[in-house]
């Protein structure tokens, strides 16, 4: 079976709150990335103007999102916020091609097929809010 390799482990930090290791294993080819905003990438502040970027969010974008990766941010921002969110992300050096702004803040699917290969090429990772990206390891296999 020619599909990612994923493994979320769950640990207690000693303030006894649950930490999120993951580990994912994808193919080489190109990305499509949709990331929510809040929570995620930015400190979920009921979308205060006064914008945090979280832990590991640089470092994560720097290490696995490449020049031919398409990134997408979704939201449930009003879409009033859109330059002020633009700007902070340009700022902080966040490159990204899209925001999709005013969406429910209910869950969020992401539907795909697999590759007559086999290769799987769609998953979901539900992170703790405002954790941030730092626990978060992607690697490439050139042989999926």
């Amino acid at each position: 079976n020619r599909g990612l390799w994923l493994n979320i482990a769950s640990v207690f930090k000693r303030s006894g709150e649950l930490e999120q290791n993951i580990e994912i294993e994808v193919s080489c080819l190109d990305k499509t990335w949709f990331i929510d905003l809040d929570g995620t990438v930015l400190k979920h502040n009921g979308f205060d103007s006064k914008e945090e970027l979280l832990p590991g969010v640089k470092e994560f974008f720097s290490k696995n999102i490449r020049d031919n990766d398409v990134v997408i941010f979704t939201t449930a921002r009003r879409g009033s916020l859109s330059t002020s969110t633009k700007e902070f992300l340009k700022n902080n050096d966040i490159r990204f091609d899209q925001i999709i702004f005013d969406l429910p803040g209910g869950e969020r699917f992401v539907l795909n097929d697999n590759k007559p290969s086999g290769l799987k090429t769609a998953f979901a990772i539900n992170l703790v809010r405002d954790e941030g990206l730092k626990n978060i390891n992607i690697n490439l296999n050139k042989e999926l």
